[in-house]
């Protein structure tokens, strides 16, 4: 009798967990997470030393201020590949003017600097756009490759290896420090504290402010979005220029970190980031997604490009299993939907 009752009641939480999954997904992107933390700490328990945990961190800053703009983008139903270009121009730019022009600048300014150009920027995008009224995909695959022209043809191709000591220094600027078992000094920068402060930032935006409410309802369907009251031009335009400016700021801390400014660097590194945005729970279709989700997606990418090498599988699989997950969440997606 109890083997018996027992069965419809498993049924039922089974029912109920798959319910829960269809309505966040983003958790089957953290369950999936920790499970290949668990095998990966198995088969190598150097993944849990605090060496890897903090390099793990650090690699996560970058990709994790993209993965928020592009969260944007995609929240209100369109897709930015001209990101990763801000984050150079602006980067490259700031850094060359802080060298010739003003080198005394204190380095709060300069970054104050580079995020207003990153907002100019896509504000840019967001008017083309509304403007012209054709996808965001067309639009910024045009810009991507405005904003690098003119990077390289007026601004400079030259590598930058001598930076300024205030951008040394916040690059260097300790949050955590201590000597590893080894004798080797690992330390976690401050600048790791950008991330969570971006998510946070997103977070409320989203769920505590108009403007969020404005984005996921023109997300969802832009034209019950206007005849509720919600401006399509005022949504594009700020929605784009938040982009801009986060990956602007990423781009400056990308420089302070390496410690060198190359207007060559992030190219590529676009793919990796819409995934992390997907894998977290988006559509592309826009009006869904979390900024939970989102941070889930890009611990997720960043695990699976470093863990790979700690179990001796080449780094020339990351590509693979990132492109398995994407197609594994695609999957699930078109399920979802009916």
């Amino acid at each position: 009798m109890e083997s018996t009752a027992s069965t419809p009641v498993k049924k039922g939480k089974l029912v109920e967990l798959g319910k829960l999954f269809k309505r966040r997904p983003e958790l089957i992107s953290l369950s999936i997470l920790i499970v290949i933390c668990c095998l990966v700490s198995v088969l190598n328990p150097a993944f849990l030393q605090p060496s890897s945990l903090i390099d793990m961190g650090r690699s996560s800053v970058v990709t994790g201020l993209f993965a928020l703009g592009v969260f944007s983008i995609l929240a209100v139903g369109g897709i930015d590949v001209s990101f990763t270009a801000i984050a150079a121009l602006t980067m490259y730019s700031a850094t060359l003017f802080v060298i010739n022009i003003w080198p005394d600048a204190p380095m709060w300014l300069v970054t104050c600097a580079a995020v207003l150009g990153g907002a100019l920027l896509g504000a840019v995008n967001g008017w083309m756009v509304h403007k012209l009224n054709v996808p965001s995909l067309i639009v910024t695959i045009g810009t991507q490759y405005l904003f690098r022209g003119i990077l390289l043809a007026f601004i400079g191709t030259v590598w930058l290896m001598e930076l300024p000591p205030q951008m040394i220094a916040f690059g260097k600027a300790p949050l955590i420090e201590f000597q590893s078992a080894a004798g080797t000094t690992i330390t976690l920068p401050i600048y790791f504290l950008v991330f969570p402060a971006a998510a946070v930032l997103t977070w409320f935006m989203f769920n505590k402010t108009l403007m969020g409410r404005a984005i996921f309802a023109t997300g969802g369907n832009a034209g019950i979005a206007e005849r509720l009251g919600y401006d399509r031009r005022v949504v594009h335009v700020f929605v784009f220029a938040f982009t801009g400016a986060l990956a602007a700021l990423a781009g400056i801390i990308h420089v302070c970190s390496n410690r060198m400014a190359n207007p060559f660097d992030l190219v590529g590194s676009e793919i990796e980031v819409i995934a992390a945005v997907v894998l977290g729970g988006a559509r592309i279709t826009g009006g869904t997604g979390t900024v939970f989700g989102t941070v889930t997606g890009v611990l997720l990418i960043t695990v699976v490009n470093n863990s790979l090498v700690l179990v001796g599988i080449p780094s020339t699989w990351q590509r693979v299993v990132v492109g398995a997950f994407i197609l594994l969440a695609a999957a699930f997606f078109v399920r979802r939907q009916k």
